[in-house]
């Protein structure tokens, strides 16, 4: 009988140990447990260490993460122009603290409804942009989809945190073709910068040519007037000195001086340099026409 006690009373502590030990369960951090008693939503236990009723009478029906979670797809549409275009997609969301319940009972696969949200989104928007726009304003596409899929999930209990359009890629001709027109307009500008180059280069060229010309004449024409200005004092100098002469004989002593002055100077150089008329006559000549000259102007 003592026998049958023990057995009894070893049965019973046993299943005490196995009620207690199936009535406990813990929950880690940021999630929670979807607690239902005879399959019907009974409460939501957060994190720590909870009791339930044992013999599943309670269960844990599901663990929901409250952690940020992304999914990524892949949408491919047409832009106004006609191109069609892959878009990489990535989007942050997390289930709504609050409304833990609508997130697990609502919804049956909410990351492949939150995706077709996405490209119902992104179907109605990119068609409405040419390519070029779409690259300039896909920031603000995805800011758009954004508030449009978070406007619908937020029924759900969840919360889209960021919409991400992490890839634009057009059609592999597409592509093709506007890196040649990219081409073409780099080479065409290339092009338009070197002539501008060598039209500068040619301009400078012939400014400095010209300025050569024009300070090459004002020092023919300061040498001129520098020599006539001493022939001027030279002769003044020989009427002031009472010399017997006339004024063709100064003329000619100081004319041939200076022809002589320039024959020395051009042999000093080693020249070979022919004067025509070179006979000593020549100056005669010279003297002779620069008076007939002087008269002309003196009548006039």
């Amino acid at each position: 009988m003592e026998l049958i006690f023990m057995l009894v009373g070893a049965w019973l502590v046993f299943f005490i140990i196995i009620s207690i030990l199936s009535s406990i369960y813990v929950v880690k951090q940021q999630t929670v447990a979807i607690i239902e008693r005879f399959g019907r939503y009974q409460m939501t236990a957060t994190s720590g260490i909870h009791l339930r009723a044992p013999f599943g009478i309670d269960r844990i029906a599901s663990r929901i993460q409250l952690r940020l979670l992304q999914s990524e797809l892949v949408v491919e549409t047409k832009t106004r122009d006609n191109v069609f275009v892959t878009l990489n997609v990535a989007t942050q969301y997390r289930v709504n603290e609050a409304n833990v319940t609508d997130a697990y009972y609502k919804l049956m696969r909410p990351e492949d409804q939150i995706k077709s949200y996405i490209e119902d989104a992104l179907r109605s928007s990119v068609p409405k942009l040419t390519l070029d726009e779409l690259f300039e304003k896909k920031d603000e596409i995805a800011l758009e989809v954004q508030h449009q899929v978070a406007e619908e999930m937020s029924t759900y209990g969840y919360i889209i945190v960021k919409t991400l359009i992490t890839r634009v890629e057009p059609d592999a001709e597409v592509k093709q073709s506007m890196n040649e027109i990219n081409a073409a307009q780099r080479k065409r500008v290339a092009a338009q910068e070197l002539a501008e180059a060598d039209k500068i280069k040619i301009v400078t060229a012939a400014e400095a040519e010209a300025e050569k010309d024009r300070l090459h004449g004002v020092g023919i024409a300061q040498q001129r007037k520098a020599i006539v200005d001493g022939l001027a004092e030279s002769i003044e100098e020989l009427k002031a000195s009472n010399v017997s002469l006339s004024e063709e004989e100064i003329m000619a002593i100081l004319l041939t001086n200076q022809y002589l002055d320039t024959l020395n100077t051009f042999a000093s150089k080693g020249n070979q340099t022919i004067f025509l008329p070179n006979s000593p006559d020549a100056v005669n000549d010279m003297r002779t026409q620069i008076l007939s000259a002087l008269q002309v102007k003196d009548r006039h």
